[in-house]
């Protein structure tokens, strides 16, 4: 079939690319990583801050992209910036760590997490050594891991199927989720918060100190070391804040993009930093640091609403997680095969991605992504997958943004419907702050950190092997 005939639909409106905004965003994170935030802050006043400091780079970041997306507003995302900006190698570079680990790891942590909280209602499921299955080299293999690779190969058949039913799926998850936050952080504020838990958490809620998984006080943190702390701690909260630019990936099927992608990145990200801040305020006012920093398969969403609900309250929350890791990952699949599609249409992915099926979809991509995101579901744990993700996605975050002062320079003249907000003074803000973070987190976290850099790096020898197939 032409082009013409078959090509992408725009079917998705303001409300639609919105809920896909965040529900991409609010997967497993707000509800698992304060603990490991606490046990590298150890205080209040930090958690918060940490939270905050996310909240702020993804919204100045989302702001940024708004520029991007109504000057190239077609499938692709980031790629397409990237390539625009710098030149296709710095395009392909993203589209190929995406590819092998920023979404797939991403699909495969929001996978392994659904799989977490399923293990409250079967304990098979509880990643604990009685359970495990057997163990290949470095690889520890579990049920769970197979429960999220059941669960990603579902996400993906459904999405083969269309975009009105991904969309449908995505709407309906998400506002189901973001309605049950709002009732936990109501209901933890009015029946369950303590002035003496309270108190006590904003007593020396300044002085960062390290704890361990237990709970215990390992020690105070000073000087240069409490900037580590920070960007180690940051690996959750942004996790947790990833995936608002998904929306971008699938542009060519959003109405009005130019408008409608802006609006959304805005009120995605915005919504979302709302919630997560008011959540782990209520986190603070429910439970003491110290059982924060220790709950049990760091489950502090269960811990608190244990506490607003009694015992009923561990099998409600994990039923509230598995609807929004549910919804979460279904966004992540149904954008990502986008970015593979607009490569392969350039020459630099697999010819076969750039063919939609009969319903308009990247049928192909969407498979070969589940492939590489089931491998992942069996490589690490969630918290390894964190600090590879984390340190490759701010690091492409960083030079897209960077390509807006460039295209500046090279574009003056291009129509741009919406500009970055706060332009030059918060891009170039974000940007400081991104390349800190990476730094910080390679040098105070090297080994997945590391592996995510390499993964990056070994997209260049490919990159020029797909160039001479495209020749030939």
């Amino acid at each position: 079939m032409s082009e013409t005939t078959q090509g992408f639909k725009p079917s998705l409106g303001l409300m639609d690319a919105t809920m896909i905004v965040a529900g991409s965003m609010i997967g497993s994170g707000i509800f698992i990583v304060s603990a490991g935030i606490t046990q590298q802050v150890g205080s209040a006043g930090w958690l918060i801050f940490v939270w905050l400091i996310t909240g702020f780079m993804t919204i100045t970041a989302a702001m940024s992209y708004g520029e991007l997306s109504a000057m190239y507003p077609r499938a692709g995302g980031q790629y397409v910036y990237l390539k625009e900006a710098f030149n296709p190698l710095a395009g392909f570079l993203y589209g190929w760590s995406f590819f092998a680990v920023i979404q797939t790891a991403t699909i495969a942590a929001v996978g392994v997490a659904f799989s977490k909280y399923l293990g409250t209602f079967i304990p098979v499921l509880d990643m604990k050594p009685e359970n495990m299955i057997t163990q290949i080299w470095i690889f520890e293999i579990y049920p769970a891991q197979f429960v999220s690779i059941g669960l990603i190969i579902l996400l993906t058949y459904i999405n083969t199927k269309g975009i009105e039913t991904g969309k449908a799926i995505q709407t309906t998850f998400t506002v189901v989720k973001l309605l049950a936050l709002f009732g936990l952080i109501i209901f933890g504020f009015l029946f369950a918060a303590r002035a003496e838990v309270w108190d006590a958490n904003w007593t020396n809620a300044w002085d960062m100190k390290r704890m361990d998984s237990n709970g215990a006080i390992i020690g105070g943190v000073a000087g240069s070391a409490v900037l580590g702390a920070i960007a180690a701690s940051m690996v959750g909260s942004i996790f947790s804040s990833d995936a608002w630019n998904n929306v971008t990936f699938i542009a060519g099927e959003v109405k009005n993009p130019q408008k409608n992608i802006g609006l959304a990145l805005f009120f995605g990200t915005l919504i979302v930093t709302l919630i997560y801040v008011c959540a782990n305020l209520m986190y603070i006012s429910v439970l003491p640091m110290e059982a924060i920093a220790s709950a049990p398969q760091e489950r502090v969403a269960v811990s608190a609403s244990t506490l607003i609900m009694g015992s009923a309250g561990a099998a409600i929350i994990s039923i509230l997680i598995m609807i929004s890791t549910f919804g979460c990952n279904n966004g992540l699949i149904l954008a990502g095969a986008r970015v593979y599609y607009t490569m392969a249409k350039d020459g630099l992915f697999f010819k076969k991605t750039a063919e939609l099926n009969k319903n308009n979809v990247p049928a192909f991509a969407l498979w070969i992504q589940c492939l590489v995101a089931c491998l992942l579901c069996l490589s690490g744990k969630y918290g390894d997958l964190l600090d590879m993700v984390s340190f490759v996605v701010v690091l492409f975050y960083a030079l897209t943004i960077l390509g807006i002062f460039i295209l500046r320079k090279k574009r003056p003249d291009a129509e741009r419907p919406y500009k970055a907000f706060g332009y030059p003074v918060l891009p170039a803000i974000y940007i400081l702050m991104a390349i800190t973070f990476c730094v910080l987190l390679i040098w105070y976290k090297p080994t997945y950190a590391g592996w995510g850099l390499g993964i990056v790096l070994a997209g260049i020898p490919i990159y020029y092997i797909a160039l001479a197939n495209k020749k030939n």
